[in-house]
């Protein structure tokens, strides 16, 4: 008896309804970026001031007193100090991406695609954020970012890592003279070489100058001797505390993770069940009023250590390091030109830039730990 055999054509292909998505980890900086009308001392700070239109958005600075004034019987009219002022701009642009779907795709599947491209664009945006956030914390300049580069730049977008590397060694240098006690490499503060960028990352090596307790307690210390001051993000003057925040890479971290000292301080010091105590779950790591969050993202420079090891930064944040400006926040749009309803197209766009804050070629914020970063052992 013979069979009858549908052709392949006409087999139905069904697909899960309920579609599976590439991860993309959350932007990490969030819990730390605030408003400037509500909570300015966070580390990264959001303006929304060009919502009315305008290209740039300008951050003022008013430095502290310094001088000793006058005394007793002195006379003060004429020996008046002038109260230091600073500007930092951030100039914004346009960030857009979009999906069109057309009638046949959404009529062979069960996925509900318009979702799935909502979703996609949305994360899209955040990636984009966290990068450029990156971006910002390794410049040796005031660099409005977007996608990488100068927000007025066109081109490809470009990496953290790609957007470090294009950095001149001339504008490393200049930078890191003009901040010398804002940066650390290593465990010393001697492994600066003269403000040679490439030669003091030369000096990092992969025994001592391992990411470790000792690095982060000694990049709080350039925090709080740098002058003009670090200003922490936290602090609690009846318990005498002072908070900061350090973003370090996986590799650092690791090696955090594994210091003798933090693990000590975890394992005697910490809650020890199971849900809350970093020996056994995943999360932040707090040593010396420092709380160390692990951001992934930020890339790993290779070859540039010492013997050609592999090395990379953290920053070390107190208030306003980072500005973030916005014009628009993102926003869905749908694409109107629909080909008789045939096609349908959605978008999401945001006018931003980010920038660090610098105020006189001074980085404001944060400190910058280069540390090695030998691959996974």
């Amino acid at each position: 008896m013979a069979q009858t055999s549908l052709n392949t054509a006409s087999r139905v292909a069904k697909w899960d309804a309920q579609f599976f998505a590439e991860y993309v980890r959350d932007n990490r900086f969030r819990p730390y970026m605030g408003r400037s009308d509500g909570n300015a001392m966070m580390p990264i700070v959001t303006k929304y001031e060009l919502s009315a239109g305008g290209k740039t958005i300008n951050i003022p600075l008013i430095t502290r007193l310094k001088s000793g004034g006058v005394q007793g019987t002195s006379r003060l009219s004429g020996n008046e100090e002038a109260l230091g002022n600073f500007n930092k701009s951030i100039t914004v642009n346009w960030n857009r991406n979009g999906v069109v779907i057309v009638k046949p795709d959404e009529h062979w599947t069960e996925m509900d695609l318009r979702r799935a491209a909502r979703m996609q664009l949305k994360t899209w945006a955040g990636e984009s954020l966290r990068d450029d956030l990156i971006c910002g914390f390794m410049a040796v300049d005031g660099t409005s970012f977007l996608q990488g580069k100068s927000a007025d730049a066109g081109g490809p977008t470009l990496t953290p890592l790609a957007a470090y590397l294009a950095q001149t060694e001339g504008n490393k240098n200049s930078f890191l003279a003009a901040n010398a006690d804002r940066y650390l490499f290593g465990a010393a503060v001697s492994n600066n070489s003269s403000n040679n960028h490439a030669n003091s990352l030369l000096n990092i090596d992969t025994s001592a100058d391992k990411m470790s307790a000792g690095i982060v307690s000694l990049a709080k210390m350039r925090a709080q001797e740098a002058d003009p001051h670090i200003r922490p993000f936290k602090t609690d003057d009846a318990e005498g505390r002072e908070w900061f925040v350090m973003f370090v890479g996986s590799r650092g971290f690791r090696d955090l993770k594994r210091d003798s000292s933090i693990l000590a301080a975890n394992r005697e010091a910490r809650p020890r069940e199971v849900g809350s105590n970093p020996i056994f779950q995943d999360g932040d790591l707090i040593w010396d009023g420092v709380i160390i969050r692990e951001v992934p993202e930020i890339p790993v420079v290779t070859g540039v250590g010492a013997s050609t090891s592999d090395v990379s930064m953290a920053a070390l944040c107190g208030a306003q390091a980072l500005g973030v400006a916005w014009g628009q926040e993102p926003t869905s749009r749908v694409k109107k030109e629909t080909d008789y309803d045939f096609e349908y197209g959605v978008a999401i766009e945001e006018c931003r830039g980010v920038s660090k804050l610098i105020y006189n070629g001074v980085q404001h914020g944060m400190v910058s730990v280069w540390y090695s970063a030998p691959a996974a052992v």
